[in-house]
């Protein structure tokens, strides 16, 4: 401690990666934040904040205490500064040797509190990671973020709002700083929002996605878009906002596209078909979901064809067009039949004669029935088997086809008997039709 307090009495560190000048150069004054800077700061984050936490502006408390994060303009004995942050001008950069010294002291402060953390003291893992994070703004911005929220993560897990205010504070002051600077470094920005993710803090994160988005729009920037785009997209789903989430995620679908990156596409219908289904949305559900079939039918990609008409097929009876329920299940039968996906086969079938039932289309579904007892005795499923001749003993029964349904009831007797299940139930229905 005593070499590193030895070179920041001799050095000037400039925020940077660590060693750059490009940003203004930290004086007494960008330690201790004036307390004016520090209101106007946190009253932004207190009107975002959607959690509990914003209900309580700390820097308006006099009995909270102060901010561990930041370091007073003047100290005496209640607000000491750090002594590993000499209340010093600084005028250069660390040099690489200092600026190993500097690294060794934070990761040991960092193991310190790990440590803490493992034994179970987590007020002294937070102070000393605190400390921590802190002295890294000697080694740059990023540094900073990325310890705020590594202990940002932490301190939600453990439920400690007082840290999370302070950080969150920070955060937003570095954002302030990053935002004035000239020109804007918007990689230091998304770090920020991703941060702001992290600490749950939804409308920060999402109002500095949003510029930095717009920056990537206006650059052309395609990475970062998709970055900020996807971050968008799953923030907004983490809460629920389906709407959000799938305006995130259709941009994003143009712009993958743009970039030819079919593995991608895919992977993002998946996930608007899973956003529109969620939001109550059938028609645009249906929509993506024809989208996703065109392109596996192009790609001879079976297998995830079944799956997706049969939720289509569901999503048409939602929307009142059984006509074109009754052909999704139907395709969604073929194409499970042809790839042996018996169970989906199965499900195609049971819903394709609920469906002729609710119609009162009772002859179309027996035809439905007597092929699912093929698909059954395919897949050896035999209750489903047994049920199946359960359902078809009784359209046979309400037609008056007696005959008929006596020879399913007894069919399913049969299983029944094999399975020890269901055995008093179609005994029953074979006394009832017995001559």
């Amino acid at each position: 401690m005593a070499v590193l307090v030895a070179i920041l009495d001799r050095v000037k560190v400039a925020p940077g990666r660590g060693r750059s000048l490009s940003r203004p150069t930290l004086t007494r004054w960008s330690w201790g934040r004036g307390l004016g800077v520090a209101i106007a700061a946190f009253s932004l984050w207190a009107a975002a904040l959607e959690t509990t936490l914003a209900q309580t502006n700390i820097l308006q408390n006099s009995q909270f205490p102060p901010n561990p994060l930041e370091l007073p303009e003047d100290a005496d004995e209640e607000n000491p500064i750090d002594p590993l942050i000499p209340d010093l001008l600084i005028d250069r950069p660390l040099s690489p040797q200092e600026e190993r010294v500097v690294t060794q002291t934070v990761a040991e402060l960092q193991l310190a509190g790990d440590a803490a953390f493992n034994e179970g003291n987590i007020a002294e893992a937070l102070s000393l990671w605190i400390r921590e994070a802190r002295l890294r703004r000697v080694l740059g911005p990023y540094e900073e973020v990325a310890a705020l929220t590594r202990i940002g993560s932490i301190a939600w897990t453990e439920q400690q709002t007082t840290e999370l205010r302070f950080i969150t504070q920070r955060l937003l002051e570095i954002e302030l700083e990053t935002e004035a600077a000239e020109p804007v470094d918007y990689e230091l920005m998304l770090k920020v929002a991703e941060a702001y993710q992290t600490l749950r803090a939804r409308r920060l994160a999402v109002a500095l996605y949003n510029k930095v988005l717009t920056n990537a729009r206006r650059n052309n920037d395609l990475v970062t878009a998709e970055k900020s785009l996807v971050a968008l997209g799953d923030l907004h789903l983490s809460w629920f906002d389906y709407p959000n989430a799938a305006i995130a995620y259709q941009e994003l679908l143009t712009l993958v596209r743009q970039s030819g990156d079919k593995v991608a596409e895919v992977a993002i219908l998946q996930d608007l078909a899973h956003i529109y289904t969620e939001g109550d949305e059938p028609i645009e559900a249906i929509a993506i979901r024809q989208e996703l079939i065109d392109i596996h039918e192009s790609r001879q990609e079976f297998e995830p064809i079944p799956i997706l008409k049969l939720a289509n097929g569901d999503d048409y009876i939602t929307i009142g067009r059984p006509d074109l329920a009754a052909p999704s299940y139907q395709e969604a039968f073929a194409v499970a039949r042809s790839v042996q996906y018996y169970g989906f086969a199965a499900d195609a079938l049971k819903k394709l004669a609920n469906l002729y039932l609710s119609l009162d289309r009772r002859n179309d579904a027996l035809v439905v029935y007597q092929l699912l007892i093929d698909v059954e005795q395919q897949s050896y499923n035999y209750y489903g088997l047994m049920d199946a001749y359960d359902q078809i003993g009784q359209l046979h029964q309400q037609r008056g086809a007696v005959n008929q349904a006596l020879l399913a009831y007894r069919q399913g007797l049969d299983l029944a008997q094999q399975l020890s299940y269901r055995i008093g139930y179609f005994r029953s229905k074979v006394e009832q039709l017995s001559p």
